[in-house]
């Protein structure tokens, strides 16, 4: 039963280690949008807007203050004589009040407000989407720079197992006669320069396995394989989320407007006053008497010189420099795709010569190898071939990766 329970156990942890093994461009981007500290600033905004609204709502209630005062006057209304059942007014006076306001009708200020509180709050959350947008950027430059290295690295690999298997072969020829001493320590000589060259890599590695580490906010091992993305260029609908800024700055300014022009409308209030006073509202009753007063209160302002109009006007302006800034990002943005494209365009050419290229080395290692067993060129000679063939094929991995990212990038710039 235990060696079963084990048994399990290695699998599960045979599944995850399995599954950590691997990393996709998209995982970097998700995980980067998730964790990174500006992400969390989204709901921060959206709780702080529903307490600013929730308080702007309020002002449909009934506003209620309790009041009170004590007074002495160094003089009161007096009379010229004296007049039956009525006694002269005390100079201390006091009242307690309950006054209580109800909005009737503000020409809908509160909903507006609270509109354009929303409206804000949108705004806000999308510039946030734009600097998270942005870092889609830095993620690629470093996901792109681990891919080639762990390409470059698995290519210098290859040539070192080859090399090795030849050192084997000239060992032999060197134990027969047929190969001269002195080209085993050449291969030995390029075999250290690949080590080297390995070593460059892997410090070189972790230096942007780190980098990417930190702007995801999650441990990614240096043993981690990253897959090449998939691009799909087909999508010729530009998403970027500054668009969407652009838009919604447009549409706060709309609800601004909408706010101002509610602001000059009629407002009517309800009120109603009760309260305890001596005196109370019959000035001539000098006793604590109980008192109210209830009514209507309409304020209007026929009258503001223009400064309605005016703010009107500066909001308009402020919409079409909007407009002129989202023009200028699309046109910068159909540059930028374009010259993608191009670039695009200029690696598959190479790319083809490269595989050409290859062939053709191929074919003049082959023959040098066969030369150099016969002993009609030198291990140097047959190593500047074989070389030259790893570089070719190096150079077919690069474009690979370099095309690649420009797909991706491709993408960043269309805003998928």
């Amino acid at each position: 039963m235990k060696k079963r329970i084990l048994l399990i156990l290695l699998f599960v942890i045979s599944i995850i280690s399995n599954a950590q093994e691997t990393l996709t461009l998209e995982d970097c981007y998700a995980l980067a949008t998730k964790n990174y500290p500006l992400a969390k600033q989204k709901e921060l905004l959206q709780q702080k807007s529903n307490y600013e609204i929730d308080a702007i709502t309020k002002g449909k209630l009934p506003k209620i203050d309790l009041n009170a005062q004590a007074t002495y006057q160094s003089d009161v209304i007096g009379f010229p004589s004296k007049m039956p059942g009525v006694t002269p007014i005390n100079k201390d006076q006091y009242r307690a009040t309950l006054d209580i306001n109800q909005l009737l009708y503000n020409g809908g200020m509160i909903e507006a407000n609270s509109e354009l509180k929303q409206a804000q709050t949108k705004t806000q959350q999308q510039q946030i989407e734009v600097s998270l947008y942005q870092l889609k950027t830095r993620i690629h430059q470093y996901y792109f720079s681990i891919l080639l290295l762990q390409e470059k690295s698995e290519l210098l690999k290859s040539k070192k197992e080859l090399l090795q298997s030849k050192v084997q072969e000239v060992k032999s020829g060197v134990k027969y006669g047929a190969i001269l001493p002195a080209s085993e320590l050449i291969l030995e000589a390029e075999l250290l320069k690949i080590k080297q060259q390995l070593t460059e890599i892997d410090f070189e590695k972790i230096k942007m396995t780190q980098n990417l580490s930190d702007l995801t906010f999650t441990k990614i091992d240096t043993q981690t394989t990253l897959l090449a993305p998939n691009s799909n260029l087909e999508n010729n609908r530009n998403n970027r989320p500054e668009i969407v800024f652009y838009n919604l700055q447009k549409q706060q300014l709309e609800f601004s407007k909408k706010t101002l022009a509610t602001s000059v409308l009629p407002k009517i209030n309800a009120f109603a006053q009760a309260g305890y006073g001596n005196p109370g509202l019959n000035m001539l009753d000098n006793s604590f008497q109980p008192f109210y007063i209830a009514g209507l209160k309409a304020n209007w302002t026929i009258l503001d010189w223009g400064k309605n109009k005016t703010d009107l006007k500066t909001l308009d302006i402020a919409k079409e420099i909007i407009e002129t800034e989202k023009e200028i990002f699309e046109l910068n943005n159909k540059m930028q795709l374009r010259e993608i494209e191009s670039e695009i365009g200029k690696i598959k050419q190479l790319l083809e010569l490269d595989n050409n290229i290859i062939d053709v080395r191929e074919k003049i290692v082959t023959s040098a190898n066969a030369q150099m067993k016969n002993g009609v060129i030198t291990t140097s000679e047959y190593l500047t071939e074989f070389s030259n063939l790893y570089e070719a094929k190096n150079s077919l991995k690069t474009h690979e990766v370099q095309l690649a990212a420009a797909k991706s990038s491709y993408e960043i710039t269309n805003g998928k």
